[in-house]
């Protein structure tokens, strides 16, 4: 079946809201939530400093603790393609050549990984809708099982032409696009790229995709150098962004309890100390 609501009606302070993910359709709201958003009261809005506080820091979500050169070795991300089915857009990546086979730079896969990652946080932080996307099929469960957890969406089937760049056609008015796609594979099959890649880069949508040695890189926002076809490399990507998009949910709420309640207590937030990530406040 084609996607029954892979873009909903809503305006930006009601997008905590996560129904189940599922394999190819997602939550459509009724149109007349828009109204009842806009009727919504000013004092629902978050303070400022809750959007601004993540931006005066270049790691404020520490994602670089997630995962370390050695996870990466172990997973077997360093492993592409071979020789002959290299994309020459992927060179820069490529350490070198073993037995026909290309070997993809850690060094240039941790520093990608962590801007992805980072880049994760922050749209989960200020409760952007990602959209996890993935073609394979022995990989469909675990996309769908961990979008779920994460309280984010998940598409593993057959991708329908314009479900991007004709959405207010086949959906109706008001529909909101996701604010990031998250692409496990970046390919539909072997030869050709996934259909998703090309219109989130007409509609301006950012992305984050592992692209391996036979992939082009560039049409991806934060492109992740590494092996997408190996079971433990996957299940090692799905399980950062999962840990990325809780810690970074956790963290706003955190940051919401504590500043509402200096508002509360008529203080000032800038007279108190900021609040390391992962401690609580006594609410």
């Amino acid at each position: 079946m084609a996607a029954a609501g892979l873009l909903r009606t809503a305006r930006p302070w009601l997008s905590s809201f996560r129904p189940p993910a599922s394999a190819a359709s997602f939550a459509a709201a009724r149109p007349q939530e828009s109204s009842s958003a806009a009727a919504a009261p000013a004092a629902a809005q978050p303070p400022p400093h809750v959007e601004e506080e993540p931006l005066r820091q270049a790691d404020f979500f520490r994602v670089h603790e997630l995962f370390s050169r050695r996870d990466l070795l172990a997973a077997r991300v360093h492993l592409g393609h071979k020789k002959g089915g290299r994309h020459r857009f992927m060179e820069p990546y490529i350490f070198g050549c073993r037995l026909d086979q290309d070997i993809i730079d850690l060094d240039q896969t941790m520093a990608h990984l962590q801007l992805a990652l980072n880049f994760t946080a922050h749209v989960a932080y200020r409760k952007g809708i990602i959209l996890f996307v993935n073609r394979q099929r022995q990989f469909a469960h675990l996309v769908e099982t961990t979008a779920q957890e994460c309280g984010e969406y998940a598409h593993t089937r057959y991708w329908q032409g314009g479900l991007l760049t004709n959405a207010e056609v086949q959906y109706g008015q008001g529909v909101r696009l996701p604010d990031l796609i998250v692409f496990i594979n970046t390919l539909s099959n072997v030869f050709e790229p996934h259909v998703a890649v090309r219109d989130a880069a007409k509609m301006n949508i950012p992305t984050v995709g592992v692209v391996d040695t036979n992939c082009n890189p560039c049409l991806i926002t934060y492109p992740i150098p590494g092996n997408d076809d190996s079971p433990m490399a996957v299940e090692l990507y799905l399980k950062l962004f999962k840990r990325t998009i809780i810690r970074a949910k956790d963290k706003r709420r955190q940051m919401e309890a504590f500043y509402g309640l200096q508002t509360s207590l008529g203080s000032s937030p800038s007279a108190h100390p900021k609040i390391p990530l992962g401690t609580t406040t006594s609410v």
